[in-house]
């Protein structure tokens, strides 16, 4: 039996994730998928503004509505590229990589790791900072069913319902320097 794992910090699960891990399934067909959560320290951050545990709650959300199941594991940043996949490897484990992002892609391959590319359409209204932003525009909207129209064409709608449940839009408007590209 072989492992599939997709890698991203999911801030927030986005439908660009939903994409890459619904690929991911289709290559593990009946094998295990592991769903690696990075930079799991951070969070109530500009950049990072939901915790491990708020992210492994989105991605679960999103889970349980597609009725599958996955690992799900979190992987503190090193901010050590040349010794990222061996560091990362500790958690995830052994496997084949699904990624859709071309630095991640060069340097698991270069150590030698499987890796599966999945090239996303449509990528640049899936990019992280680009959601984050539409949420931080959100933020001080208190209108539900409105902030859910607006985010529905970026993230699924089980993840929508978490951030909006869960009240995880707001805190972006408290965040002082906004909502970071990087």
């Amino acid at each position: 039996m072989s492992r599939y794992i997709v890698l991203g910090r999911f801030q927030p699960f986005h439908k660009g994730h939903e994409y890459l891990v619904n690929s991911a399934f289709n290559l593990a067909g009946d094998d295990e998928l592991v769903i690696a959560i990075g930079s799991a320290s951070k969070g109530w951050e500009s950049n990072n503004p939901w915790t491990l545990e708020e992210r492994t709650a989105m991605v679960k959300s999103w889970l349980n509505e597609q009725n599958r199941s996955a690992t799900i594991i979190g992987i503190n940043d090193i901010n050590d590229p040349p010794n990222w996949v061996k560091h990362a490897t500790e958690f995830h484990g052994e496997g084949v990589l699904v990624t859709s992002d071309e630095s991640t892609k060069k340097l698991y391959e270069e150590s030698t790791f499987p890796v599966e590319y999945v090239d996303l359409s449509n990528r640049e209204n899936y990019e992280g900072w680009r959601v984050r932003q539409t949420l931080l525009m959100l933020s001080t909207v208190y209108d539900d069913e409105a902030v859910k129209a607006v985010l529905s064409a970026s993230i699924p709608e089980s993840v929508v319902d978490w951030l909006v449940d869960n009240d995880a839009i707001f805190r972006l408007s408290t965040m002082v320097s906004g909502v970071n590209v990087g």
